[in-house]
């Protein structure tokens, strides 16, 4: 029997070539997953989580990772937020309250600002009264917009028109896009951490 090198290597192309080719897979699918949008029905757990000094907005699923953005804050920036017109971006644990979709920042998602841990400083500075006080642990409690007229502030939203520079008056602003994308995909009571 005679060695026929050319046979078998035609033979090894001949069953090979109509099989797909495994990097194509792999290229299809990665171009394929990172260009489809995200809808809500694809988060079962949505929370959110913004680190001001990176100027990155996380929106995470329970505990996965599906997408970081780039922001901009308050135009005092590093404190958190402690009283009107501080321009100051809050620090703590809240949830989403409110959409706007007819903001005049392209859209908008309300913060629960001011929180229970919020109430209780402003309480203690003598900022608010007992009243306000307990109107804010009540909305928190019945997961509702808090009073937004008080000495602490209010009216703190996440919403669009860029995150090239801290410009806001607390907020935390997003890229036009990526605010479409979050609006779409988050709910009202979604919770939302701002660190510093």
């Amino acid at each position: 029997m005679s060695c026929q090198p050319g046979r078998a290597h035609r033979a090894y192309r001949r069953n090979t070539k109509n099989m797909i080719n495994p990097c194509a897979i792999t290229c299809l699918l990665a171009f394929v997953c990172c260009h489809c949008p995200l809808i809500a029905a694809d988060l079962v757990k949505p929370r959110i989580e913004v680190f001001k000094a990176k100027r990155e907005l996380r929106l995470y699923d329970g505990d996965q990772l599906v997408k970081t953005y780039h922001v901009a804050l308050g135009s005092n920036p590093v404190p958190a937020k402690e009283r009107e017109g501080d321009r100051a971006t809050p620090e703590g644990s809240y949830f989403i309250c409110h959409k706007n979709p007819q903001s005049q920042y392209h859209l908008s998602l309300a913060i629960s600002y001011p929180g229970p841990a919020d109430a209780k400083r402003g309480l203690k500075a003598n900022l608010i009264s007992k009243q306000e006080y307990n109107a804010i642990l009540k909305a928190d409690a019945d997961r509702k917009t808090p009073p937004w007229n008080t000495k602490l502030g209010g009216e703190v939203f996440v919403h669009g028109n860029g995150s090239s520079s801290d410009w806001t008056w607390g907020c935390v602003a997003l890229d036009n896009p990526d605010i479409e994308e979050l609006y779409r995909l988050v709910p009202v009571k979604t919770l939302i951490t701002i660190s510093p």
